[in-house]
């Protein structure tokens, strides 16, 4: 509700859902939901380039920005890119104006961020920045991810045993390079599971250990070993 008033940013850890959150929240107003992603622009990504026109120089934002329906602009990773980009957002965070273009009432901006505390890449956000939006912390919640999944067609195993073992859902992303459980490794297990029309052990090892962190990967294998042999245990009584 405070994001239809005020630009708010959302802070959180990678993978348990920023960006699929904000763009419900834009199909739930009818709007089309514009992601740009801050640690891949530059200044002139945002207040466009100069152009002569009568005589006087203007500047042409881009036409990802200049729409002339409402949307909703979304800055995904806005703490990940430079103070000379952050800077290039205040007015339009602030105004929804960026040189002479004004976003179309009814339209809404969000910002989403990774934590310092994520071995992230981030970026100290400025304060002049900081003070234009409303902060929010997303948590990871199990039990709005498994309504969520199953109205998303996630792997029926998945469900379940995420159902069983709600703490394994996501984890503290570690400290040196290794996978780590989040809602969105669990998206892509359950995706790449579902690649396979009938996936062997060996198979289901590897996918398992190359999307979570390791102790939740050998607790997965291990549960799906078990209900495999409980499911041909009753086929045979």
């Amino acid at each position: 509700t405070v994001a239809v008033v005020r630009p708010v940013f959302i802070w959180g850890a990678p993978g348990i859902g920023k960006s699929s959150l904000v763009e419900q929240f834009a199909r739930n107003l009818g709007l089309e939901c514009v992601s740009l992603l801050g640690s891949q622009l530059a200044p002139e990504d945002i207040i466009g380039v100069p152009q002569i026109e009568g005589g006087k120089r203007t500047f042409c934002p881009p036409r990802t920005i200049a729409r002339e329906a409402p949307y909703c602009l979304f800055l995904d990773e806005l703490n990940a890119c430079s103070h000379e980009v952050q800077k290039s957002f205040y007015s339009l965070i602030h105004e929804k104006r960026v040189g002479e273009y004004t976003m179309p009432a009814g339209s809404i901006v969000i910002g989403a961020g990774n934590r310092t505390q994520d071995s992230a890449i981030v970026k100290q956000m400025s304060s002049a920045l900081i003070n234009r939006m409303v902060h929010v912390h997303l948590e990871v919640s199990h039990r709005d991810w498994l309504e969520w999944a199953g109205a998303n067609a996630i792997h029926g195993d998945i469900i379940a045993y995420i159902g069983l073992r709600p703490d394994h859902l996501w984890s503290q992303p570690p400290k040196h390079e290794e996978p780590f459980s989040t809602p969105r490794a669990w998206h892509m297990l359950s995706d790449a599971i579902s690649g396979f029309r009938e996936i062997s052990p060996a198979h289901m090892e590897a996918l398992a250990f190359g999307c979570l962190s390791p102790p939740h990967a050998a607790q997965f294998v291990a549960y799906l070993k078990q209900t495999r042999s409980r499911f041909q245990l009753g086929r045979i009584l």
